[in-house]
């Protein structure tokens, strides 16, 4: 098994890159495993040294292990999401400050399940599946725990 070493970070630039590639995700995902046989794993890394190529490397699985581990946040720990203005107690100071800007922060429209299936889908939920023409209407609605106790 080879060893790996690798310098420490030399300034605030490679502290943020690395930091930017593994706040947001997950340390390996799984399209990146390329096999997992007799106590090795293949997978695929980006070597930024050599112009950002992507190789592959095996480790014996213990060693993949051992270095999947190293990216688990202890805990009470969390992953950075957003800092500064962006983060979630500064969501009135974001607004303030757009609004001073000359910008009007307006809230989306939430868009229900029937309007996003024909708005994404092209489906219309209440159109008869039969005749294509007829509309289906609702005769029950029951809770996702158990029906109604009476009956129509």
């Amino acid at each position: 098994m080879g060893s790996y070493l690798k310098q420490p970070f030399s300034g605030l630039e490679q502290v943020v890159e690395y930091l930017g590639r593994y706040s947001h995700k997950s340390a390996i995902s799984n399209h990146r495993l390329k096999s997992i046989t007799d106590g090795s794993i293949t997978f695929s890394y980006k070597d930024y040294k050599d112009g950002s190529k992507t190789k592959m490397m095996t480790l014996e699985a213990d060693e993949f292990l051992r270095r999947f581990c190293m990216h688990i946040l202890p805990p009470r720990f969390m992953k950075i999401r957003h800092y500064g203005f962006l983060a979630n107690r500064g969501k009135k100071k974001l607004k303030i400050l757009l609004m001073t800007n000359g910008k009007i922060p307006v809230k989306p429209i939430k868009l229900n399940y029937k309007q996003v299936c024909k708005q994404l889908l092209k489906f219309d939920v209440d159109e008869c599946p039969v005749c294509k023409k007829g509309r289906m209407i609702t005769l029950l609605n029951f809770s996702a725990n158990a029906p109604q106790a009476s009956k129509l």
